[in-house]
């Protein structure tokens, strides 16, 4: 494959605040403690040592091997999970909701960086180990998000009337999709028809997908693995401090220019049971569940942290300190939207004496078939001119490529010089006469503006062809305005090469901070 880079400023389509931090802007250091450069792993390596216990790896071993039971896993998975009791190893993690099907590409991209991000670092760091982890969103309860996928430009939903944490839905009514798909989806069929929680179902096609490379998946929906933060549960639901530490890092981010994400609430904590999942709130004697009968009072939500903490589910606000507490985790990588809200959240770390993981960018691609490259190559397109709007990207090719100049710039200064000159002379026989000079000077310059514009169709007309193929271009990786990533589904090109997720495997590099564009090359 044919590989370009672009900067992602030159892409247009990054918030100023994530290439803030990209840049290493001054104001934004306070807020992390490392930046996603290879030297800083040392350290947080140091860190992450001194905080991460014996047992806490043990009890991360014993729930993975439960969780795996009676999956097929590849050596180098379970060298990984062994690994995990080994002080000198430690995780890089991404996290992603349980999309059908996978959902967008980028769900590939996050998995393909976390796991070269590990490859990389132990090429650096060879006496320490690095094990790729894929966090399910497993709790998420917002179904929404998570029942549809676009294959070939068609949209397919699911659609059940089940409820609570999408990792506990049983998946047996996806067979209505599979059976409507094309090409070959016989990964997806023994997921879904061979598992009765969705969670397991991508853990298993997860695993089929990526578990050659070692990567390792993690359901945090588990009572041992709650009980590690009974400490945060009580302090959430009983003193509120995350609240008063992301209101001081929103306020503080908010006064340099930057708008915040996430707002916490006093309660960060969901109520977790088979068919719901529903934000816990202070009740003057006691808790409810908002949306439910469910109420408790205080002594039962103590008696529930200490005996049933699997009843207790984060929200978006200490997810990732649940996450920190029990992996052994270094790095989180992550879209820019999730980097973001990540920085949001130092001052609840730091009051949990959690160490802060580093975060990183994942990668980010455009993918072009072999027909759109020969398209792309004939037109001698330039690759940032991409992301520009349509209409720009049509005129700025066509004055590139007009026979003649359709600009009618100088004639304008022209004008204007002339304009000023008749001006002076009005001005010197009736000074009155100046406003009629301006504004038949603006009619004139408007006039001018207008025989541009015809110059531009009139050339437009001469290259239909060629503006229909850059359309063609510009949609097949814009798909409805959009970026192909956000919207397109592995499958698009697995389907026609099982070797893609090994090219982008071959063509990412975590620590590169730019824009992918992989390229077919065209037959012949």
């Amino acid at each position: 494959m044919q590989h370009i880079k672009i900067p992602f400023k030159d892409t247009k389509i990054f918030s100023p605040f994530f290439l803030d931090y990209i840049h290493q802007g001054d104001s934004l250091k306070k807020f992390y403690n490392r930046f996603p450069v290879l030297s800083a792993f040392e350290s947080q390596a140091r860190e992450k040592k001194g905080t991460f216990s014996a047992q806490s790896r043990a009890m991360l071993f014993d729930v993975l091997t439960g969780q795996y039971k009676g999956l097929e896993v590849s050596p180098l998975v379970k060298k990984n999970m062994e690994a995990l009791k080994e002080e000198n190893t430690f995780t890089i993690t991404t996290g992603h909701q349980l999309n059908i099907f996978t959902g967008p590409l980028y769900f590939i991209y996050k998995i393909v960086s976390v796991i070269n991000a590990c490859k990389t670092l132990k090429k650096t760091y060879p006496s320490l180990n690095f094990v790729p982890v894929y966090w399910m969103a497993s709790e998420d309860h917002d179904f929404e998000e998570i029942n549809h996928f676009n294959l070939y430009r068609k949209k397919y939903a699911w659609e059940t009337g089940q409820q609570g944490g999408v990792g506990r839905f049983d998946p047996q009514g996806l067979k209505d999709i599979l059976n409507e798909l094309p090409g070959d989806v016989s990964l997806f069929e023994k997921a879904y028809l061979s598992h009765g929680r969705l969670s397991d179902a991508v853990r298993y096609y997860v695993n089929g997908l990526f578990g050659q490379e070692g990567l390792v998946v993690v359901d945090a929906d588990h009572r041992a693995l709650k009980s590690r933060l009974a400490e945060v549960m009580t302090d959430d639901l009983f003193q509120h401090t995350a609240k008063a530490r992301v209101e001081a890092t929103n306020q503080a981010l908010n006064a340099l220019g930057h708008t915040t994400q996430v707002h916490a609430r006093d309660i960060n904590f969901f109520y977790l049971d088979d068919h719901v999942r529903g934000r816990f709130e202070k009740t003057s004697d006691g808790f409810k569940v908002v949306g439910t009968d469910i109420a408790f009072t205080e002594g039962q939500v103590r008696e529930m942290i200490k005996n049933e903490p699997e009843k207790l589910s984060p929200n978006v606000i200490l997810r990732p300190l649940y996450q920190e507490v029990i992996l052994p985790n270094l790095a989180y990588i992550g879209g820019p939207a999730e980097v973001i809200y990540w920085l949001q959240l130092k001052g609840v770390f730091d009051h949990f004496k959690t160490p802060f993981p580093i975060l990183m960018p994942r990668n980010f691609a455009l993918v072009m078939s072999a027909p759109m490259v020969r398209k792309y190559e004939k037109a001698k397109l330039n690759a940032t001119a991409l992301f520009e709007d349509k209409n720009f990207l049509f005129n700025d090719w066509v004055s590139k490529n007009a026979h003649h100049d359709l600009s009618l710039s100088h004639e304008l200064k022209s004008m204007a010089t002339m304009f000023k000159d008749i001006k002076a002379k009005a001005l010197e026989i009736d000074p009155t006469l100046g406003l009629l000079v301006e504004a038949t000077a603006k009619r004139a310059a408007k006039g001018i503006e207008k025989i541009e514009e015809k110059f531009l169709k009139a050339e437009k007309r001469k290259h239909a062809d060629s503006l229909r193929q850059i359309g063609e271009v510009k949609d097949y990786l814009f798909p409805n305005g959009g970026l192909q990533e956000r919207s397109e589904n592995f499958l698009n090109f697995y389907q026609e090469d099982p070797g893609f997720i090994q090219k982008t495997l071959n063509a990412f590099d975590p620590f590169d901070f730019r824009f992918n564009l992989l390229m077919y090359p065209p037959a012949g």
